[in-house]
């Protein structure tokens, strides 16, 4: 990570009050920031982890795949949340779905997913 020295900022604009930064470093900031598909890849991807029910049902299928009907009774959450969230969680390409006979199931798409939950409660120190 970069760090602010006399060096690689010019002094303030007087009228501007703005720092402004040397070009290597301003190169460094734009190609690091995302853009377009990708922001918007990873704006989606987070958005899964705001919201309570969610985040239950990816730690519970962490664990293991599941019904519906077994997400529901575990997490003590209605069955029609349940399957509205896993219909989002499926279009953000975060949890799968197969059928077994007549029960469907549902897993995580990739074990990274935990991951990321796992890195957020230990931020949280939790």
């Amino acid at each position: 990570m970069l760090s602010y020295s006399q060096s690689n900022i010019w002094r303030y604009d007087n009228m501007s009050q703005m720092l402004l930064l040397d070009k290597r470093t301003q190169g460094l900031i734009e190609d690091y920031v995302p853009r377009g598909e990708i922001l918007e890849g990873v704006v989606c991807f987070f958005s899964v982890f705001a919201d309570y029910t969610r985040v239950k049902i990816l730690s519970a299928l962490a664990i293991s795949e599941l019904c519906v009907t077994d997400l529901s009774k575990i997490l003590e959450v209605n069955q029609t949340t349940v399957s509205h969230q896993l219909r989002f969680l499926k279009s953000a390409g975060i949890v799968k779905s197969w059928r077994y006979g007549k029960i469907v199931l549902y897993s995580l798409t990739d074990e990274a997913i935990n991951d990321v939950l796992l890195k957020g409660i230990e931020f949280l120190g939790c």
